[in-house]
């Protein structure tokens, strides 16, 4: 089962390993700034038809999205 704090907190280390703010991920995958914040703060997961943009977006693979590992 996903750990919706457990995913925000990989998904917020990949924004910044990746240098991007908020918003620009938001852009990226046609969602609010407001979706992403509450993505990374655990409140909330996105859908699964937006894995593959916000994969993109931090240029990862989807798989890297739910990886226990630290963010590279």
């Amino acid at each position: 089962m996903l750990n919706m704090e457990t995913f925000g907190k990989r998904l917020a280390s990949l924004r910044h390993h990746s240098n991007l703010k908020q918003r620009e991920v938001a852009e990226r995958c046609c969602v609010s700034v407001q979706a992403v914040s509450k993505w990374e703060r655990g409140q909330s997961c996105p859908d699964i038809l937006i894995l593959d943009e916000l994969a993109d977006a931090l240029g990862v693979e989807v798989k890297d999205l739910f990886s226990t590992e630290d963010a590279v």
